[in-house]
């Protein structure tokens, strides 16, 4: 094989790895949330577990609907957390990193509690740990 056709060949795996990887960052990532933590208390009002992350969507104690982001579907479902563990109308507690955007009512769980029994979606950023 020409070696100019070697070249072309890893410059364009170069290129599709590195895009690659900045979409799985920029997906995954938590520069869109508060470095803080913080509590939502309220009701479930639905919940889906379809990936790529499951989602809870809250009314807050004010009123006011929140889309609470989960882990991974895996990672959702090793908390112990399934479709099948709350129904809408539970309450719940929510402990969390909302959006830096405060218009939002948007922010992706740590923690959620639910009939005092917590789900630790991410127990290494659970500020307390």
């Amino acid at each position: 094989m020409p070696m100019h056709t070697v070249i072309r060949t890893l410059s364009l795996a170069i290129v599709a790895a590195v895009l690659l990887n900045q979409h799985a960052i920029a997906h995954h990532g938590w520069s869109w949330a508060e470095p803080q933590q913080t509590t939502l208390t309220g009701a479930i009002q639905s919940i889906s577990m379809s990936p790529p992350h499951p989602t809870l969507q809250v009314i807050g104690a004010d009123g006011a609907v929140w889309q609470v982001d989960l882990g991974n579907p895996n990672q959702t479902e090793r908390s112990g957390f399934t479709g099948e563990t709350a129904k809408p109308g539970d309450a719940i507690t929510v402990l969390g990193n909302r959006n830096t955007e405060r218009a939002r009512n948007h922010m992706k769980a740590v923690r959620i509690t639910i009939a005092g029994k917590n789900y630790d979606l991410y127990p290494e950023r659970i500020a307390s740990n």
